[in-house]
């Protein structure tokens, strides 16, 4: 049962990261908020409760961690995704043009 309120609590988490930093398309990417939320409550609540001297209990100080950890990962996956799009668009493109020089990735 801990585990579901665990998985529940990171998924909730990473929704509210992605509410932050805004919806892309529209909508919440539910798979993004499952891992960012889990990543980002493991580290920044982890670390920011035992910097606060909490301990591992459920306090407002681990709220805050997981929230600020699962939008500083939420914001890194969105970057290093568009970072991977551009890249690969721009390798179609070259692909497409029939320059043999621009073909091959760098």
């Amino acid at each position: 049962m801990l585990i579901l309120a665990i998985i529940l609590f990171g998924m909730l988490i990473g929704a509210g990261a992605q509410l932050i930093l805004g919806r892309s398309r529209g909508r919440i990417d539910w798979p993004m908020a499952f891992a960012s939320g889990l990543v980002g409550s493991f580290v920044g609540g982890l670390l920011i409760s035992l910097l606060s001297g909490d301990g591992l209990d459920l306090r407002p100080s681990g709220i805050i961690g997981s929230l600020a950890g699962a939008t500083i990962v939420t914001a890194a996956w969105r970057w290093w995704d568009s970072r991977n799009t551009k890249h690969t668009a721009a390798e179609r493109a070259a692909r497409r043009s029939g320059d043999p020089r621009r073909s091959h990735p760098r």
